[in-house]
């Protein structure tokens, strides 16, 4: 079954099932007539394919309203006579949006849902978006049970200072030089300290120490001047770790900024630099405008595409302000990006549907399949937006260019398969070299750095004191500050708890790597 809704008219959506006849009886019970089993979309027998029209500009594709086959065999009967239930009522309603009595009944379908499914919108997400565009209802996901609440508070905490100090320990085994080792161990314990838990500790050994063991990430390369001027320069990274070429290239554009009122670095041949809002941070602590970003190994299709030629490429802005933090604004220019994937596939769990799509068209949540086809050219992450360009997936393709072309074109470097980090025909690992761009604006050049940190406070603390949605948590967050306030929580805590699979990690390379086990004989939780 393949279907949208757009623009003008509504699906009958019930149709493009197998027509159950299905209703609300007495006392809200459930009652369904035709309990046949519904089509899955990636069902290879003959199918129609029909676009239909309606107001409410959303894109509602099959694969968003059900899991894989193996899901639908595994799910409950009560959720999958839900959903049916729901679309049955929508359906058959597409012209009474506003009428109380279908309203009152898809919100009874609706929280049922979330009941049945653990109190969780996961996998049925498109159907509550449904419920909020067209009929105006707002649900919130029930709070995590208190299980899963004590299974987390059983993971132990280990400081920070512990944790950067078996990096270092990590990285000086591969012959990365102390200093060297030091940068790239604060940058990676600086994420898990802001709470980007997909890029800290988690990404020491697959992304630093499994490349080294590879031979395609170097220890220890000199850093280069390719051409320089007052302001400007052109640093080639030699396939160094880009944990530590990165610091290097932003303090470079902070100090010509500091001299000459602004300073742009790019770099060339440098690999996998970690958090973008970390070098935004360091020029706001300078008291700059900081702009970084880098390209990536290819992940994202364009546009109605399903090829992945782009990376997820952050574009991260850093601004200086009163508050107890800057404004600094990193995220992928992705729906998800890989780092959290490989999250889920730590915690065992199922990529959100709509981030990924493969050479089907098919919208995938298998995550360690996502993983593999993602190296492989099978698979590909979705802009943000998504794929749908009624969804504004062509903005979040057109920023996830701007940053590859600042990536490549100073640089004269590779894209797409050039920087996939794998032969697609042999299978076998290669080096891949990426492009970064640092910019910083010294904010003394143009005025006092207190009145442009008033000024920028003043209307940050607006947006956080505006009218709060009553179906919110109550409170406004502006960028930057959700980090803040997990600094914070994870300083009083005394560290950050580390999970069983990263516990693991560090047992791993305790015991593999050369005079590490001597030093670290018990590690905090064993």
């Amino acid at each position: 079954v393949g279907f949208l809704i757009s623009t003008n008219r509504c699906l009958n959506v019930a149709s493009a099932f197998t027509n159950p006849i299905s209703f609300l009886g007495a006392n809200n019970k459930l009652i369904n007539h035709n309990p046949s089993k519904e089509r899955h979309p990636t069902d290879t027998t003959k199918q129609v394919h029909t676009t239909y029209k309606r107001r409410t500009p959303f894109t509602i594709q099959p694969t968003l309203l059900y899991a894989s086959t193996e899901e639908e065999e595994t799910s409950s009967e009560t959720v999958a006579e839900l959903k049916k239930q729901i679309l049955d009522l929508i359906g058959n309603n597409t012209d009474n949006p506003n009428d109380e009595d279908v309203k009152k009944n898809l919100t009874l379908l609706l929280e049922s849902l979330i009941q049945e499914s653990g109190g969780s919108k996961k996998g049925n997400e498109v159907l509550y978006q449904i419920g909020q565009s067209v009929y105006n209802i707002h649900l919130k996901e029930e709070e995590k049970k208190e299980e899963e609440k004590e299974e987390e508070s059983n993971d132990p905490i280990v400081s920070f200072d512990y944790l950067k100090t078996f990096m270092i320990d990590v990285f000086e085994t591969y012959g990365v030089p102390t200093d060297r080792a030091e940068t790239c161990a604060e940058v990676l314990v600086e994420a898990d300290r802001r709470g980007i838990k997909s890029h800290g500790l988690g990404r020491l050994k697959p992304i630093y120490c499994d490349r080294m063991d590879a031979g395609i990430l170097l220890p220890s390369m000199p850093i280069d001047v390719v051409s320089e001027t007052e302001t400007t320069a052109l640093l080639d990274g030699n396939l160094g770790i880009g944990l530590y070429v990165a610091p290097y290239a932003m303090q470079m554009a902070i100090d010509k900024a500091k001299k000459y009122g602004v300073g742009f670095v790019a770099v060339k041949n440098s690999t996998h630099y970690g958090i973008a809002g970390y070098y935004a941070t360091m020029a706001t602590d300078n008291g700059c405008v900081g702009l970084s970003g880098t390209n990536a190994r290819p992940s994202i299709a364009p546009t109605y595409g399903v090829e992945p030629m782009l990376g997820t490429n952050p574009l991260c802005f850093g601004i200086p302000s009163d508050d107890d933090f800057p404004f600094v604004i990193d995220c992928a220019t992705s729906i998800n990006q890989r780092g959290k994937i490989e999250r889920y596939a730590r915690e065992g769990l199922d990529t959100p549907r709509g981030a990924v799509i493969d050479n089907d068209g098919i919208q995938r949540t298998d995550t360690e399949g996502i993983l593999r086809d993602l190296v492989l050219g099978k698979a590909a992450l979705t802009p943000l937006g998504g794929a749908d360009p009624e969804l504004g997936g062509y903005k979040g393709y057109g920023w996830a260019t701007v940053v590859e072309l600042l990536s490549i074109a100073f640089q004269s470097g590779v894209f797409g398969e050039g920087i996939s980090g794998v032969d697609r025909e042999t299978g076998e690992k290669r080096p891949m070299p990426l492009g970064h761009y640092f910019l910083a604006i010294d904010i003394e050049a143009l005025t006092p750095l207190d009145t442009f940190k008033k000024n920028t406070g003043e209307f940050l603390r607006a947006l956080r004191g505006s009218k709060k949605s009553p179906l919110g948590p109550g409170r406004i967050w502006t960028a930057g500050e959700m980090e803040y306030d997990e600094f914070v929580k994870q300083t009083d805590q005394g560290g950050m708890f580390v999970p069983p699979s990263l516990q693991s990690v560090m047992k791993d390379l305790r015991d593999q790597r050369p005079g590490l086990k001597e030093k670290y004989g018990k590690l905090p939780f064993e």
